[in-house]
């Protein structure tokens, strides 16, 4: 019988690379980031000098620009660095991100301001503003549990600094400081005399553009001082303060509180806790002070802001023990609830812009943003069935810079870059 023939012996196949999975398909390395290249690019070392790259090959940079400015920041961001760069021009339309005033968390730094990047998501901070001497201060030993108030407006486009009290619990400010973060170079620059005299615990805010402040106490009570109130144009810093017709009485001058415009009137009430409060309507058309509708009042039971003019005007108050967001009608004189969480209880302020009510929660460790914009109409199957109910508003959360924390927080442009 011939003999079996023997079958070959075959070697053992090596066990797969790191470039091979286990059923044989080759793993594609990870693609590097945008950035990653953009800076390899840029170590690499050249023989030729580069030219700068072109926003859209083929068109001048002029003609890219009309190009690029209706699409979306967060696709210009994640193209190419050229495109970002432009993005933070100052010929290119700005978006809109967060500003904050900070306090250090254990109490021990001063006062220092930051503005978030909702493309980037990141903070940025400040240059720091040419402070007086003795400069404002958040915090005194002999109020342990309270913050002093640092009040700040956003008016025009640009963040100012009203008013403030010093170590000795006077008046720190006897000019208001202006900061414009969409000039090609942004810096802080001083405005004209806060007229009759420097005040702290008053009325600040913004109506058309301009800074509104009203009451408030100097170095001592004056009641001419606590009746008083004026308005500022910041786009002219070397512009004069206008006098307003005085308030019915100095009531308003034992707390900071803001003042709101809605309507074409100005909103205030001179308490910003729970407690018993007054409220004011100031008419910037008729030039008179009148009483605050009584459904107005009864709703305003926290931290108040107003959504700017191009998206209606309308004020948005926190209820901070309840953790509801409100907005106000002024047809019924009425509140009507935008949103309810646990998240937004504790609330010390808010902001409003771009669709997004901005809530400083947590004591300050974060902020929480939720999408105000009306919700689209639902498409109903047919014509008797009921419109269903609107889904609750996006919120999400954004943490405060590490070892930081909110004091208050306002909506305004982008900060410029250098190039």
């Amino acid at each position: 019988m011939a003999a079996a023939k023997r079958r070959p012996c075959k070697p053992t196949p090596p066990p797969p690379s790191c470039g091979q999975n286990q059923h044989g398909k080759r793993l594609r390395p990870a693609a590097p980031l945008p950035d990653e290249v953009d800076d390899a690019a840029a170590a690499a070392p050249t023989t030729q000098q580069q030219h700068p790259q072109p926003l859209l090959p083929g068109l001048p940079d002029h003609l890219a620009q009309l190009c690029l400015s209706p699409l979306p920041p967060g696709l210009l961001h994640a193209v190419c660095r050229p495109w970002r760069r432009l993005m933070y021009s100052p010929s290119f339309p700005p978006f809109l991100s967060l500003y904050a005033l900070l306090d250090d968390a254990d109490a021990t730094a001063g006062v220092s301001f930051a503005a978030y990047d909702p493309v980037a998501g990141r903070w940025d901070a400040l240059p720091p503003p040419p402070m007086p001497s003795p400069p404002p201060m958040l915090w005194h030993p002999s109020f342990l549990a309270r913050r002093l108030p640092l009040q700040s407006v956003a008016a025009a486009g640009r963040l100012v600094l009203v008013s403030g009290s010093t170590q000795s619990l006077h008046p720190a400010l006897s000019r208001p400081l202006v900061f414009t973060p969409a000039a090609p170079t942004p810096r802080w620059v001083l405005g004209p005399q806060i007229p009759l005299a420097p005040r702290r615990w008053c009325v600040a805010g913004a109506a058309h553009g301009r800074v509104f402040v009203a009451g408030g106490v100097g170095a001592v009570y004056d009641p001419v001082v606590a009746r008083s109130g004026a308005a500022w144009d910041p786009v002219a810093p070397s512009a004069a303060w206008e006098p307003i017709p005085p308030l019915r009485d100095g009531r308003f001058s034992r707390d900071a509180a803001e003042a709101v415009c809605s309507g074409g009137k100005v909103c205030m009430v001179n308490l910003r806790s729970r407690g018993a409060k007054e409220g004011a309507v100031f008419d910037l058309l008729g030039g008179r002070w009148e009483d605050m509708p009584p459904g107005m009042l009864a709703g305003w039971k926290g931290p108040a802001a107003a959504s700017p003019p191009n998206n209606g005007e309308t004020i948005y108050v926190v209820d901070e023990e309840r953790g509801v967001l409100t907005a106000y009608d002024w047809g019924a004189d009425r509140w009507t609830t935008v949103a309810e969480s646990e998240r937004l209880k504790g609330a010390a302020g808010i902001a409003v812009g771009g669709g997004k009510a901005c809530v400083v929660a947590g004591g300050g460790t974060n902020v929480v943003i939720v999408d105000v914009t009306p919700p689209k109409a639902a498409v109903r199957r047919w014509e008797s069935s009921p419109a269903p109910p609107p889904p609750p508003p996006r919120m999400w959360e954004v943490a405060a810079p590490a070892g930081k924390r909110v004091v208050a927080l306002h909506v305004l442009p982008r900060m410029t870059r250098p190039e």
